[in-house]
């Protein structure tokens, strides 16, 4: 069975909010009777993609589990590359492979510098048929990005999601060792499929979504706790999630 963390958006500002509200979640994870697989974090990771921001990360989601980033729109590649992954700072798209004991882990880059929607390029789609490519049928692997692949009925979200999206359904479909698409952006447990695959969001950190239908002056809702998703691949080959929230 592997069992992977994966949350999202935690919009580090140096402000006490959410370092709390981030402090909380990785206490959780620290706190967990179990040994992770992975905790997979899908960017906005730093609300202004500041130094000072990503040092807050890096102290605070120093987890004794296994941990990968992926960036997102409120985040700057070159101080995500220095300060969070210890790397001399770069344009290109930040996209990671991490091939652990029983999967693969294929983070990838979804952001377009200096807009809000998002987009993988060319060549990082070339890397993840690459990486697809050279991994065997039988090891599962996790595909994950910022930028949500579908429409979710929500104006504004709907508006900065990922452009193209077919390209990415076309590469994943028919292939047996994509165990699941994982995303961030939206702030909210969102469900789907992409490609025949199955596709799930991490729920905000900082705060949460709220849907047209729902009650509420503002797009977002401050007062939910901080959530955060457990992704489930058990020996069938059976792929379910669950969401939590951490009071």
């Amino acid at each position: 069975m592997i069992v992977v963390a994966h949350l999202s958006d935690t919009h580090l500002d140096g402000e006490p909010r959410s370092v709390q509200r981030t402090r909380k979640v990785a206490e959780f994870l620290n706190d967990l009777p179990y040994d992770l697989d992975a905790v997979l974090v899908t960017g906005d990771v730093a609300d202004h993609g500041l130094a000072a921001e990503y040092e807050d990360a890096r102290k605070l989601l120093d987890l004794r589990h296994p941990t990968f980033f992926c960036p997102g729109n409120h985040d700057d590649r070159a101080e995500f590359r220095r300060v969070l992954l210890d790397e001399a700072p770069g344009d290109g798209p930040i996209n990671r492979l991490h091939r652990t004991p029983k999967a693969v882990f294929a983070l990838c880059d979804s952001t377009i510098p200096g807009e809000d929607g998002g987009h993988l390029a060319d060549e990082t789609l070339d890397w993840l048929a690459g990486a697809l490519d050279e991994t065997p049928d039988d090891v599962p692997v996790f595909v994950a990005f910022h930028h949500q692949p579908v429409a979710l009925h929500h104006p504004y979200l709907d508006s900065i999601g990922q452009r193209g999206p077919e390209r990415l359904a076309d590469l994943v479909a028919g292939r047996p060792n994509v165990a699941a698409i994982l995303f961030g952006h939206c702030h909210a447990a969102v469900a789907s499929s992409l490609g025949g695959r199955p596709l799930r969001s991490a729920p905000g950190v900082v705060n949460s979504l709220r849907l047209p239908w729902e009650p509420g002056p503002e797009v977002v809702d401050h007062d939910v706790p901080p959530s955060l998703a457990f992704h489930v691949l058990d020996d069938d080959g059976l792929f379910q999630t669950t969401y939590r929230t951490v009071p």
